[in-house]
């Protein structure tokens, strides 16, 4: 993944946000949409593309183009900022591909400690109970 590239292939669009705000919020477009095309991407390789595109499933247009929009704060340069960072955050995580587990068994002395420990603990209870008669 080449992020110098992928910013330069960012589109943004400001939008009039929604919610409270007074007259101001009327007039200013503070709310910025980001649209980041991954199939037309140069910033990414052909595996990448295909991860991203398995991944963001949900999230992305049947072009495969990923959707984010960022109108948290008043100013249009600020929700620029965090939609940039979400968009990079986004790519991220879901390029990272998580380590198989190797599956193992406990040691034969693991084992045997566990049974010993498991042993005393019922020694332990038996031994509080009334004796027969």
């Amino acid at each position: 993944m080449n992020t110098s590239i992928i910013l330069n292939e960012l589109k943004f669009k400001a939008v009039r946000s929604s919610g409270a705000g007074g007259q101001h919020v009327n007039k200013v477009s503070s709310k910025v949409e980001l649209s980041f095309d991954i199939m037309k991407s140069e910033g990414l390789t052909k595996e990448e593309k295909l991860l991203l595109r398995q991944k963001l499933a949900t999230r992305i247009t049947k072009i495969g183009v990923l959707l984010l929009q960022c109108g948290d704060t008043r100013s249009q340069h600020r929700n620029k900022e965090l939609a940039i960072k979400r968009c990079i955050e986004t790519i991220k995580t879901n390029l990272y591909i998580p380590k198989k587990r190797k599956s193992t068994k406990p040691s034969k002395a693991a084992v045997k400690k566990r049974l010993d420990n498991k042993q005393k603990h019922s020694l332990k209870k038996a031994n509080r109970k009334k004796p027969p008669l």
